[in-house]
């Protein structure tokens, strides 16, 4: 069979459309942990000093640093997916998109009681790209790839009440991005038009009977830009966390990041297209109601001798809320009118369990390691190749090295092996990652 013609088999357009992201990422679309001390340690970071990352997890920790002190970590996030789809009869699709860079940059400072900083930091990333001879193609001979990002910059607050006690708080302003370009069936196209309930409208209206019948058909949005995508958003997002000083050896720890508030991601006004053989509109898409979840964290450490430190957090995603379904709008600029897509995604609430440990080798060397034990947020029957976000565990390992007095570089490595589902489509995917991250510090 041809390739163009297994590939009606396919599930509805973008049939999981949001299943990878921010990004992302590997705990569904959450990173597996931010900034390199906690990653190294399994992603444990309620209940630890791990420097400026803590404003995208549990600002409470920023109260840990000496008072009178500054701190400012410049970082570096690679994330590298490794992603593969197979349908039966066809050679197997890899796709190409092994790195995405995510940068990351913080400062804060003590004065008193008080924590205060500015910090930005990628939420997550990722994408897929299948070349254009490829039976995610559709027989279209163009490429069909995904990109989606979701950044902030964030402003903490920690405050100490006392000995024992520090809460923390931090405003995010959010934005995200994403690219497609993918193919499907005319047929296609239309039930996912009837399941939004809404009539398609003008001219486009009239249009979309023949575009039905059409073998094949494409949706396009991407600007080609690697730190930017075609649709485009800003919001607002925040969460509090605490920190409670239990002895000299144990502390507790919880935060609780609020659901995101992004506005609806949009296109240029023709920046989007929709085509089929004989037929090609340019016009606008716009991404409906897209949020990250809500994050309930909690966890401890124990500093067991001066060499070896141990911590573990639970967290609780909240994907059933936030992952419902995935809409969209597209918006004719030449003909007129518009038409509106939905897909069930009905993600699950994910709960995540991050194992750490550090051992302090010598003054200078400390030394980490940590697993990050997860299910899969998603069920197989709504994972479409290009947003496969099925990893499950990961091995993390880390380094720091203290190079003066006021620098210290610190490095993490995670490890997800491959996780294989069969999609409700009929297509086999498997995706396994090799993430790294690097940070410099400077202390004054």
């Amino acid at each position: 069979m041809k390739a163009s013609k297994k590939f009606f088999y396919f599930t509805p357009l973008c049939a999981a459309l949001w299943a990878a992201g921010s990004a992302h990422a590997t705990n569904g679309m959450l990173m597996e942990g931010y900034g390199p001390i906690a990653t190294g340690m399994g992603g444990a970071s309620q209940a630890i000093d791990h420097g400026n990352a803590a404003m995208a997890q549990n600002p409470a920790t920023l109260g840990m640093m000496a008072d009178g002190t500054a701190r400012v970590d410049v970082a570096l996030g690679i994330l590298g997916p490794d992603v593969s789809s197979t349908m039966t009869g066809m050679p197997t699709a890899k796709s190409g998109g092994t790195s995405y860079i995510m940068p990351a940059f913080g400062y804060t400072r003590r004065s008193g009681a008080l924590t205060y900083g500015l910090g930005m930091f990628a939420q997550g990333g990722m994408g897929t790209e299948y070349d254009a001879s490829s039976f995610m193609a559709g027989g279209t001979g163009l490429p069909a790839r995904s990109e989606l990002g979701v950044g902030n910059v964030i402003f903490p607050l920690a405050y100490q009440v006392n000995s024992n006690l520090t809460v923390g708080a931090t405003l995010k302003f959010m934005w995200s991005s994403l690219d497609m370009q993918m193919a499907a069936t005319g047929a296609q196209l239309a039930g996912l038009a009837q399941a939004s309930g809404i009539a398609p409208t003008g001219n486009l209206a009239a249009a979309l009977p023949a575009l039905a019948g059409a073998p094949t058909a494409r949706l396009n949005f991407s600007d080609d830009n690697k730190f930017t995508g075609a649709a485009k958003s800003t919001g607002f997002g925040a969460a509090l966390g605490m920190t409670y000083v239990v002895n000299k050896d144990v502390t507790m720890g919880a935060s609780y990041q609020l659901k995101s508030s992004l506005r609806d991601m949009e296109t240029a006004a023709s920046a989007a297209s929709i085509s089929a053989p004989g037929f090609v509109d340019n016009g606008k898409i716009t991404v409906i109601d897209f949020q990250m979840p809500s994050v309930l964290a909690i966890g401890a450490s124990w500093q067991a001798s001066p060499s070896w430190l141990f911590a573990a957090d639970v967290k609780y995603i909240g994907w059933a809320d936030a992952m419902k379904s995935f809409k969209m709008r597209y918006d004719s600029a030449q003909m007129g009118g518009s038409v509106n897509f939905a897909m069930p995604q009905n993600w699950k609430d994910q709960t995540v369990l991050n194992l750490g440990m550090a051992w302090r080798a010598n003054e200078a060397l400390t030394l980490r390691a940590g697993l990050n034990l997860a299910d899969n947020p998603i069920p197989d029957q709504f994972v479409n190749p290009l947003f496969p976000a099925t990893v499950r565990d990961h091995v993390t390992l880390g380094l720091g090295y203290q190079v003066s007095k006021a620098g210290e570089f610190n490095m993490s490595l995670t490890m997800a092996p491959s996780v294989s589902v069969n999609s409700g489509s009929g297509v086999a995917i498997s995706h396994a990652q090799t993430n790294w991250q690097f940070m410099y510090s400077h202390r004054f």
